[in-house]
């Protein structure tokens, strides 16, 4: 079965379908809402093998290598001593690293930039997109890859909101060369620090350019805190009193950034807090949930972050939305007709983005403010920290797990 697809966003899922789709047979068209090329977004990613296993089946990723390799998850005490470590080989890679090649591979005449998706109409013979700029595409089946903020899904699940987590992530990059203190073991490991109620997350990462030669590398930060609403907003606020949903990076007030600087000294190991005090321009990201009660809607099909948004604890956000365009391409493939093929796709992908959500929900409790506040003694918190460390390590093997199944059936006859 072949058909015409019209996928509604370019980022990573959207260019996982988009290759997937075509190299079953179906003729595809991307409608990306930026006008910019989109490169140059996001920051450090974890890989699994379920991830690599799909690149490779779109016929990238095996000439150079995906990401830094790192060999061991450490936990930094607060005076930098580690406290505890675990073997753990993982290679940590950049959202530039696999998007450049999966956008550079895709015909360019297909991809179409500047387009603002606005409404679907759909019959039993296909389905229309309808864009801002008033043109139309219509095709047999309609992909919403166009992430968290899909324009997509609030029309299909217009009662569906985003829950907030009650936490923020902050995040920092610095290049390799302003990392100046226990270069070699950070350049090798994925480190944690563990603050009462907190959680600092960091590893190695190309550079911005795609670079991986040492010297040459970045440094990732992701510290996740408490954050109440009344404090999301005063984040959210720029220096003229304006109030934003998620402020732009580049109005984050220069109080905001003074002070998060200020709390990472006080707060994490001696070397973390020296790299992220030296990250240019820090940003936050508010954590929610988002979990969709069912995948497809006729000839629409939700896909990636735009049917489920789960915390970045799993760290298998790009995995699953792999796995997803993977498991679509393939009951295309293997079903009679779409409306077969995306019930097929439904059940599937419904149950990996319930788990998803759920396990990294469970995790994130260990984000909380009711801990930062216990007044645990110094002995209480280091056996704490270990305790989520652990389960961190174990979160990670749980996904290797959990992705199994979902690349079998991608991968099904």
């Amino acid at each position: 079965m072949g058909g015409h697809a019209l996928i509604i966003g370019g980022s990573l899922g959207g260019m996982f379908a988009a290759h997937l789709l075509s190299r079953s047979g179906w003729r595809v068209d991307v409608f990306e809402r930026s006008a910019e090329d989109l490169a140059g977004r996001g920051a450090g990613l974890g890989t699994h093998e379920a991830l690599i296993e799909v690149m490779r089946r779109i016929g990238i990723g095996g000439e150079t290598p995906l990401g830094v390799d790192t060999s061991r998850y450490i936990l930094l005490d607060a005076d930098g001593r580690i406290a505890c470590q675990l073997e753990y080989p993982r290679v940590m890679t950049a959202w530039a690293r696999l998007y450049r090649p999966l956008k550079d591979a895709f015909p360019a005449q297909h991809y179409h930039p500047a387009k603002s998706f606005v409404a679907a109409e759909q019959d039993e013979h296909g389905i229309t997109a309808i864009f801002a700029d008033g043109t139309r595409a219509r095709g047999d089946l309609l992909v919403a890859a166009d992430g968290p903020r899909s324009t997509v899904r609030p029309q299909v699940l217009p009662d569906l909101k985003p829950a907030y987590a009650g936490y923020i992530a902050w995040r920092g990059l610095a290049a390799e060369a302003d990392v100046v203190t226990d270069r070699a073991l950070l350049f090798e490991s994925n480190t944690f620090c563990i603050p009462g109620g907190e959680l600092a997350v960091s590893y190695p990462v190309p550079a911005r350019d795609g670079d991986l030669r040492p010297g040459r590398r970045d440094y990732n930060i992701v510290w996740y805190r408490p954050t109440d609403a009344a404090a999301l907003t005063d984040l959210n606020t720029d220096a003229s009193g304006r109030r934003h949903e998620q402020i732009p990076p580049p109005l984050i007030r220069p109080d905001v950034i003074a002070a998060v600087k200020a709390d990472a000294r006080a707060l994490l190991a001696p070397s973390i807090a020296d790299i992220f005090a030296r990250a240019e321009r820090p940003i936050f990201q508010p954590i929610h949930d988002i979990a969709s009660p069912q995948l497809v809607f006729g000839r629409i099909a939700l896909l990636g972050d735009a049917a489920f948004v789960a915390r970045p604890h799993v760290g298998a956000g790009v995995t699953k939305a792999a796995l997803d365009a993977a498991c679509l391409a393939d009951a295309l493939v293997t079903n009679g007709t779409v409306e077969a093929a995306l019930a097929g796709y439904d059940r599937e992908r419904q149950r990996a983005g319930e788990w998803a959500v759920s396990r990294s929900g469970e995790f994130g409790a260990c984000v909380s403010a009711e801990v930062s506040r216990s007044g645990m003694s110094a002995a209480q918190q280091a056996e704490r920290s270990e305790r989520v460390f652990r389960e961190y390590a174990t979160l990670h093997h749980e996904v290797r797990e959990w992705a199994k199944p979902s690349l079998r059936a991608a991968h099904s006859p």
